[in-house]
């Protein structure tokens, strides 16, 4: 576990770090950035060379405005009265007594004056999509997924003094709970078992008696920042002298690999078929007398002979692996998980933040994330297919970006490919003009 101990009231505030990476033309430059203020003083080459799926890391800012602007409690309150927040959709209503977790979710809008009477009671409250509601939540986290390479996610926790809302339990994502009001006591625990290092999904409630003893035990205050890769389970609970309101943004979830080899190895399997006749042989004919797990304790040579075979295929199937047509799968389900930018006049989003081609026979198509939803999944991946004969003027703005150039250096077959090309991207969002163009 690393700590950080932060000895002067310096960063620069989010409003002004924002307008400044509004002018930023390279959007990658513009993650990279934004990064670097989350984690400040933590240089981000030796975050992610020592820290990230690691270990966690403690940052104490003595700074509680660091992060204002952010969220706050009175945006909470605006968004009650002015959303359509949903329980169970938008908001939970969570407790945590007696070693028992429990969800007093009532059906219907979560309307202002019975949320606040929940809290009140000393329940929690968590928003699970507040980029949905806010603003400059939508614009930080549309920044950050392309640090990440993955999206990026958020949910706020409201939690009265005195109180806790959530068992102990580890996630399946990354996670950098940013303290925003008042003060948090926490707890992380290093995983249980090597089995339970980076986990594919998150885990069940544990009880006190399941979780050892903390790697980590500290109180978070407004301006600190905790991370703790995804398999540490962590609980946090208010003090009785203050309420706490701090945001989670996670990433990195289903991102590992072995979730690029479950789009590899099924399409290196059918192409193995298509092209070898090894992989089409027929099985032995008394293969089930010997193979099994009702076999597997028998001392029989023929088990040898079968799983030296499986292995010899298992190696050959290596050669048929499609892992660039699998990265291109990956990077479109990518861009459906990804949050639209928040378009701004300075701001050049060009093909970098949605490209991706994927080839179906002679089709070419384009996927990009400027049509999303701020909301998960509400809208269906969006694509607009591309001419063959226009691909090579794709792949040339994409290899420019972030730098502008004209339309007549485009490689495009003809003229008129070239000016449609750039009219249908220029319509579509996913490119703009140096200059704004003059209206005649």
């Amino acid at each position: 576990m690393q700590e950080v101990q932060c000895g002067e009231k310096s960063g620069q505030a989010l409003e002004a770090l924002l307008s400044d990476l509004a002018e930023v033309s390279n959007s990658r430059e513009r993650a990279s950035k934004l990064f670097q203020w989350l984690i400040q003083p933590i240089p981000s080459k030796s975050f992610f060379r020592d820290t990230w799926e690691k270990k966690p890391v403690l940052i104490k800012r003595q700074n509680p405005d660091y992060y204002k602007g952010l969220f706050s409690t009175t945006e909470f309150d605006r968004i009650l009265r002015q959303d359509d927040v949903q329980y169970g959709v938008n908001l939970d209503v969570t407790s945590y007594t007696n070693d028992k977790r429990e969800t007093h979710n009532p059906p219907g809008r979560a309307l202002p004056f019975t949320v606040w009477e929940f809290y009140e009671s000393g329940c929690s409250l968590r928003m699970l999509n507040p980029q949905a509601f806010s603003s400059t939540v939508w614009s930080v986290l549309s920044i950050l997924q392309e640090q990440f390479g993955s999206m990026a996610g958020a949910n706020v926790y409201l939690t009265p003094p005195g109180t806790q809302g959530f068992a102990p339990h580890y996630d399946d994502i990354e996670a950098f709970v940013v303290q925003l009001e008042g003060k948090k006591h926490w707890r992380v625990y290093n995983p249980r078992s090597e089995d339970e290092v980076l986990p594919v999904v998150s885990s069940l409630n544990f009880s006190q008696s399941e979780i050892g003893k903390p790697i980590l035990e500290v109180v978070l205050e407004a301006g600190d920042l905790l991370y703790f890769p995804r398999g540490f389970i962590h609980q946090g609970n208010c003090l009785p002298d203050a309420h706490s309101l701090h945001i989670t943004v996670s990433s990195y979830q289903r991102n590992s690999w072995g979730n690029l080899l479950a789009k590899v190895v099924p399409a290196a399997l059918e192409m193995a078929m298509e092209e070898d006749v090894d992989f089409r042989r027929g099985l032995p004919v008394d293969y089930l007398t010997y193979m099994g797990v009702q076999n597997s304790d028998k001392e029989d040579p023929r088990r040898a002979q079968f799983l030296s075979r499986i292995e010899g295929l298992m190696k050959k199937l290596s050669t048929f692996a499609p892992v660039d047509a699998a990265v291109d799968q990956k990077a479109r389900d990518y861009l459906h998980d990804c949050l639209p930018p928040m378009l701004t006049a300075g701001t050049t989003y060009l093909l970098l933040k949605f490209k991706h081609g994927l080839f179906d026979g002679e089709a070419v198509w384009l996927y990009y994330t400027a049509d999303n939803s701020r909301v998960y999944h509400k809208e269906e991946p969006k694509s607009v297919e591309i001419k063959a004969e226009q691909t090579d003027g794709m792949e040339f703005l994409i290899h420019a970006y972030p730098k502008f150039v004209t339309v007549g250096s485009l490689p495009c077959e003809s003229a008129e490919d070239k000016v449609s090309l750039a009219e249908l991207l220029f319509e579509k969002g996913l490119i703009h003009t140096a200059e704004p163009l003059q209206r005649s």
